[in-house]
């Protein structure tokens, strides 16, 4: 398998190319988003695709969608992506792409932690906070929270770092009650997806969701949910607090990456065989795990 880098769909008008996913208009209020094989590390796009990653986000989204449709409206339809473009760009779609409601993004990451870990892990060390929560002194890398928190971060421009932001942001950017309605939602979306999870050996130690609005103002949660780019995935059985356990995500290519002479600017140096290999056999892992 070559993989997808990038695909050229041309009986649709393209709205944009994000660090994984293209985007298609499909009449005005729908999109055709479709989940290339790209892989992003340290805000970079690298050149040599994943072959098979875009299905699994893809698998895995629907299958949260699915599974959490009763918590809060989505953005998925019944239009099948391989009925809105030519027969010779059918192969472009099949397993990797969905036909979406046309939402106006919140912009805001919505992101639930019930462990304290990357970004949220520093700020801890810093301030003993994570987006202006204080937690309990004396937690490690790793530790298992007291509760699940909400820790929102603003949106960036592609290539540039999301922001780790407190609560009052979020209702200075959306008010009092959209703000509370996107909190508690996080909260519970991670609650009974993290339940679920436990359930195949799979810890979901954080993972952030976006919404977006319908014409009548109401909320949907839309683009990936719960896939190994949204979300730390680490196998129950191979976690220890005080460490950063093992995941079901790019870590190998993040790890590679770091053994290289290379600034963390593009263009990022090509991936070997064996590193895109190991990559694509977790993310199978996850959707396997998961879904089974």
């Amino acid at each position: 398998m070559s993989g997808l880098l990038q695909s050229s769909i041309t009986s649709l008008p393209l709205i944009a190319r994000g660090k994984v996913r293209d985007m298609y208009a499909v009449g005005d209020d729908k999109l055709l988003i479709v989940a290339t094989d790209r892989i992003s590390a340290f805000d970079v796009i690298l050149d040599n695709p994943v072959p098979g990653k875009g299905a699994v986000l893809t698998s895995l989204t629907e299958f949260w969608l699915k599974k959490l449709a009763h918590i809060v409206p989505n953005h998925s339809t019944d239009v099948r992506p391989e009925d809105v473009v030519t027969p010779d760009e059918r192969d472009q779609v099949v397993g990797r792409a969905m036909v979406v409601k046309r939402l106006k993004p919140v912009m805001v990451e919505a992101v639930a932690r019930g462990y304290l870990i990357g970004s949220g892990w520093k700020d801890y060390q810093a301030s003993g906070a994570v987006c202006g929560i204080t937690l309990p002194a004396g937690l490690q890398q790793a530790s298992r929270l007291p509760q699940p928190i909400f820790t929102p971060a603003a949106k960036a421009e592609v290539g540039a770092h999301d922001e780790n932001v407190d609560f009052a942001h979020v209702v200075r950017e959306v008010g009092q009650a959209m703000a509370e309605q996107i909190r508690d939602i996080t909260l519970r979306l991670y609650a009974e997806a993290s339940d679920y999870a436990a359930t195949k050996g799979i810890i979901i130690a954080d993972t952030k969701f976006e919404f977006g609005l319908d014409d009548v103002g109401q909320l949907h949660l839309m683009d990936e949910v719960l896939t190994p780019d949204s979300s730390r995935f680490w196998p129950a059985d191979g976690y220890t607090e005080g460490t950063s356990p093992p995941s079901f995500d790019k870590q190998f290519v993040r790890d590679w990456l770091e053994t290289q002479v290379w600034d963390k600017t593009p263009p990022a140096p090509r991936l070997p065989a064996d590193v895109i290999e190991k990559t694509a056999a977790k993310y199978h892992e996850a959707l396997t795990r998961l879904t089974a």
